[in-house]
């Protein structure tokens, strides 16, 4: 706690990554994922992006499926499917967007 009584973030900036046409989701809560998928394409399609890869690993194919059952929920999401061998296979999916369909909560 900080002389306020208030507890004191152990991060005391925000650190603000780069958005990229490609995101790895290993290092995020398998729990988290489906909400991270759906915040990550939201800001692609406000930032124009057409295309994305989502590596979400080989493994069982849980995750896999996971996001596929969202990714076809999604409006602005045009189409999906495995990607190239030499981009992952399916152990990531590539991600056709139209970004002009994105409508992200409380921005109507």
């Amino acid at each position: 706690m900080n002389e306020t009584g208030s507890e004191e973030s152990p991060f005391p900036d925000l650190v603000e990554l780069p958005l990229e046409d490609v995101l790895d989701l290993h290092p995020f809560d398998p729990k988290e994922v489906r909400s991270v998928v759906e915040e990550y394409l939201i800001q692609c399609c406000e930032a124009g992006f057409s295309v994305v890869r989502l590596i979400h690993g080989k493994g069982k194919g849980v995750q896999r499926e996971s996001i596929h059952a969202l990714l076809t929920r999604l409006s602005f999401v045009q189409s999906f499917h495995d990607a190239p061998p030499e981009a992952g296979g399916w152990g990531a999916t590539i991600v056709c967007l139209q970004p002009d369909l994105a409508k992200p909560p409380g921005k109507e």
